[in-house]
């Protein structure tokens, strides 16, 4: 299993609005946003930021994805503790949630085979 560098960080926030603005003044551009209070942002063709707004009472998360060139190339090693395996997403892509040796949950995400 190899991946290919980082495809994007998920946020959390408690304020979209603002969250978004802190982006947008860094050089990020807004590609959308949807009617939920979230959206996604990109500064050039680095990976992208996709912000969601969540209950204040709620602890903020931040995860980071990893990029793999296709799905196949996702069948780890068995010293890889998979956590949620490999699955289509409602956004286009496959996913899947992996275990590093520090309890860490990282994001692996590959294009969908066509």
């Amino acid at each position: 299993m190899a991946t290919d560098g980082i495809e994007a960080v998920f946020l959390e926030t408690h304020n979209w609005g603002k969250a978004a603005k802190f982006f947008q003044a860094l050089g990020y551009e807004l590609e959308f946003s949807t009617d939920h209070n979230s959206g996604q942002l990109r500064n050039g063709n680095g990976p992208y930021i996709f912000i969601a707004e969540v209950p204040e009472d709620r602890e903020l998360g931040v995860q980071i994805v990893l990029k793999m060139t296709e799905a196949g190339a996702l069948g780890p090693d068995p010293a890889v503790e998979v956590v949620t395996p490999l699955s289509d997403t409602h956004y286009g892509t496959k996913e899947m949630t992996v275990r590093d040796p520090d309890g860490r949950l990282w994001s692996l995400q590959a294009p969908t085979e066509n």
